[in-house]
């Protein structure tokens, strides 16, 4: 019976030192909110492919707010909203929503093209997913990864996954159509950080992968008081509703295989523009019917084709 109970306690401890350990990852999570200025930095440097030369290094920045959209102890939602400084024009920026121990996540497994598939339990155990979305709230890409925190630095790092072409590249390269990626997060005193390590890989029909080059990505979040972010803040408050109803869309086809497939250029302009513009009416004070939202979906969403 001694034995027993000592067993009994031993396992009591190993669960509460198991939910202690998912309620630090979950504040962890959350202190990525805030007002903050960003750097965002891209540097190729192990050059891949015969004769190629290295891109110039891309350098950028701007004001960007970080706000809560859902927060459980299994799951959080961060919207970002980029503020330009001078003018106080907001513009929803990209979304990254966390869950605990998530069954499924997407996977970018073509142009234009993503699949719902479920993620073995030796990887999700214990492991936080991550998903990143597009401004539209279309799908960009997953990660699942632990969070850690050896000598006191919290930091997630996902494990290896596929993501489409970012934004700064699709519009003037051809000669890739998919990045290989991991992705680590990092608290730090300031902020937080976002590194990326991305090999730049044409992918061909016949699942032949060519390397062109690996790159490095280096997002700084840093901690400001120096923008007034009321606007971005007047923006969510008059439109958050209307994006949880596009949201509630998107997760008709990325809840369950077999995933979504769009039916847009690349840019994705073709969705972007028709739901931003509604967006603009909502916040105007105008409404919107659920038929105008469900007509853009219908015109470029439809489902991912079977198979792998």
């Amino acid at each position: 019976m001694r034995h027993l109970s000592l067993l009994a306690c031993l396992a009591l401890a190993a669960g509460g030192a198991a939910a202690a350990d998912v309620g630090r990852d979950h504040d962890s999570i959350l202190a990525m909110r805030g007002e903050y200025d960003v750097d965002f930095a891209f540097d190729e440097t192990v050059l891949l492919a015969p004769g190629y030369a290295r891109a110039p290094a891309m350098r950028s920045g701007g004001s960007e707010l970080v706000v809560v959209v859902e927060d459980t102890p299994t799951r959080i939602v961060l919207q970002h909203l980029l503020v330009d400084a001078r003018s106080g024009h907001v513009t929803k920026h990209w979304r990254q929503d966390w869950t605990y121990e998530a069954p499924t996540r997407f996977e970018f497994s073509a142009d234009q093209t993503w699949r719902v598939r479920a993620i073995p339990a030796s990887v999700t155990r214990g492991a936080w997913t991550q998903c990143v979305y597009e401004v539209s709230d279309a799908p960009r890409y997953c990660g699942t990864g632990r969070w850690s925190y050896d000598n006191d630095v919290p930091t997630w790092t996902s494990d290896p996954g596929w993501r489409p072409l970012p934004r700064r590249e699709y519009t003037r390269r051809s000669d890739y159509n998919a990045l290989a990626m991991l992705n680590r997060h990092t608290l730090t005193p300031g902020g937080w950080t976002h590194e990326q390590f991305n090999t730049k890989v044409r992918r061909g029909a016949d699942g032949g992968q060519h390397e062109i080059a690996r790159e490095f990505g280096f997002n700084d979040y840093t901690r400001s008081s120096a923008v007034d972010f009321t606007p971005a803040r007047d923006y969510w408050n008059a439109t958050a509703g209307y994006w949880a109803r596009v949201r509630q869309r998107w997760n008709g086809f990325l809840a369950a295989a077999p995933g979504v497939h769009l039916k847009t250029r690349l840019d994705g302009m073709a969705m972007i523009i028709p739901l931003f513009t509604q967006a603009e009416a909502v916040q105007a004070g105008g409404e919107v019917a659920d038929a105008r939202i469900d007509a853009v979906f219908a015109e470029f969403v439809a489902k991912a084709p079977s198979g792998d």
